[in-house]
């Protein structure tokens, strides 16, 4: 997890796509994070964690559901949602971050 960590830490915000590859909404948000990327580029970084390979990352954060989204900066977690979520609401919480 010591990468992981890193990453969370960093300034740049970090939104963290907790999923798993039988999901159906978690494959419904794949273009709306390409989307996503295409528009904010380095204002923020996307780390897909599938809860099935990563256990442990996703009890530490308490992923109960899938797709779960945390939004971290310097370490801390400034939202979480779970489900669709839009790619307006996405930005908009980013925006809030940088």
């Amino acid at each position: 997890m010591g990468k992981f960590t890193d990453i969370v830490k960093s300034e740049t915000p970090t939104l963290v796509d907790f999923y798993a590859t039988w999901c159906g909404p978690c494959k419904t948000m794949h273009p709306i994070l390409d989307q996503l990327k295409d528009q904010m580029g380095s204002k923020v970084r996307i780390l897909k964690i599938d809860v099935d390979k990563n256990q442990d990352v996703a009890e530490k954060f308490k992923v109960r559901g899938v797709p779960t989204f945390v939004l971290f900066k310097g370490g801390e977690i400034l939202w979480r949602q779970s489900g669709v979520i839009e790619l307006s609401t996405l930005k908009s919480k980013i925006n809030q971050s940088i």
